[in-house]
């Protein structure tokens, strides 16, 4: 029986050529799968690779029997449950560098956009009116750029920014060292006060979850601009809308949102839909051909690198594991279980009962579950202990690779 993937959401086709060639049935489909669609089918895959608006609930893991590891092809993770997919022996692979530049460039693109209102003017032009006017047309060169986090996309934009004139200040829950001349702002309000332009570049987290309300917003400077490509819920729309309308922000620049098409034939609706110098675009701070193929090739190596060598490296969530290449004359077991004391004991006991050789033995533990990875010389050695493992209380998940 073939090895089956599940690939939702317009993933790279590249990734289905590149698992086809390492023996794996792929399902190559185009949009985003329901809690109901997945608890359906999940039974079938080894493996699933997703974006953004499929969810892994702890009711499709519940279902999950086969399931080896998921694969997100995006920055975030936030779509699957990081704590009920780990207790399960259940890594979750992401791309948390592929598509930082493309998302930094749109950002800088939108800034120039705004500062010169580029999109409601072309749209006039397209309707045959000719405004010509410099009238709240402004360089951006000697503006404050304002970074809410400074991760890997938010560098990116500083470093950006500030090579076209721009001042650059961040601010970041956790301490970071500034590149170039950017300088820490000491508070969120401080950043908002003194910025003319503020981009998000946050993860989605209960602290996150509407940080730009009505008095954030009112906090930042008259006429100055918000962008947002981080995460849809981390702005609340209609307070945005409400200062936007009032004129005392100058324009936005919005690529995420609270709720989104499910694919591109479903209608979107928003309240910003309409409001002068607003820049609306479909979630595609990430979407370039290049960050695609990208993160395809990013994932599908992890998630290659994990069935068939073992390696846990760049899992969220899970214990990390960077082990060699296995060597043809061994056979390597891996297994993942509850950390509790003494299970590495019960496991080198089975070993030893087998009569087997352990050429090399790597383990990772966090606070859930431990991962072993285990090298043994002889085939009919390895299957016998792997399936003494397995029978353990503590096991999760065993596989003989």
């Amino acid at each position: 029986m073939s090895k089956k993937i599940l690939l939702l959401e317009n993933i790279h086709p590249k990734t289905k050529l590149t698992m086809e060639s390492h023996g794996f049935s792929v399902d190559l489909k185009s949009t985003a799968y329901s809690e109901s669609d997945l608890i359906e089918c999940i039974s079938d895959y080894e493996l699933i690779g997703i974006r953004s608006k499929t969810k892994i609930t702890a009711a499709v893991l519940q279902h999950a029997t086969k399931l080896k590891a998921i694969g997100c092809f995006c920055i975030g993770t936030n779509q699957v449950d990081l704590e009920e997919a780990t207790k399960k022996g259940v890594p979750v692979f992401n791309a948390p560098y592929s598509n930082t530049r493309s998302v930094a460039e749109l950002v800088i693109a939108e800034i120039v956009a705004l500062s010169r209102n580029l999109c409601d003017l072309s749209k006039q032009v397209h309707e045959g009116i000719w405004n010509k006017s410099a009238s709240g047309a402004r360089e951006v060169r000697g503006k404050t750029l304002g970074i809410i986090g400074y991760g890997h996309i938010g560098s990116q934009v500083s470093i950006l920014a500030e090579a076209m004139g721009m001042e650059v200040y961040f601010y970041d829950v956790a301490k970071k060292l500034p590149l170039g001349n950017a300088r820490s702002a000491a508070s969120l309000e401080e950043l908002l006060k003194r910025s003319d332009f503020v981009t998000l570049h946050v993860p989605e987290t209960p602290e996150t979850k509407n940080m730009m309300a009505k008095e954030q917003l009112a906090q930042m400077k008259a006429g100055a601009y918000l962008i947002n490509a981080s995460r849809g819920t981390v702005v609340v729309i209609e307070d945005l809308v409400a200062l936007l309308d009032s004129k005392y922000l100058a324009g936005a620049a919005i690529d995420v949102y609270p709720q989104e098409p499910k694919n591109n034939n479903e209608k979107f609706i928003s309240d910003l839909q309409g409001l002068s110098n607003v820049i609306l675009t479909p979630h595609i701070g990430g979407s370039t051909e290049e960050a695609q193929e990208a993160i395809g090739i990013e994932v599908t190596h992890s998630l290659l690198g994990y069935t068939e060598q073992g390696k846990s490296y760049g899992a969220v969530g899970f214990p990390s594991i960077e082990v060699p290449e296995k060597r043809s004359e061994v056979i390597r077991v891996t297994n993942v279980h509850r950390n509790v004391p003494g299970v590495l004991g019960e496991i080198n006991s089975i070993v030893s009962k087998a009569g087997a050789n352990i050429r090399a033995q790597y383990l990772s533990t966090n606070e859930h579950v431990g991962y072993l990875v285990m090298d043994i010389e002889s085939p009919q050695h390895a299957k016998n202990v792997a399936q003494d493992i397995e029978k353990l209380k503590t096991s999760i998940k065993t596989y003989v690779l």
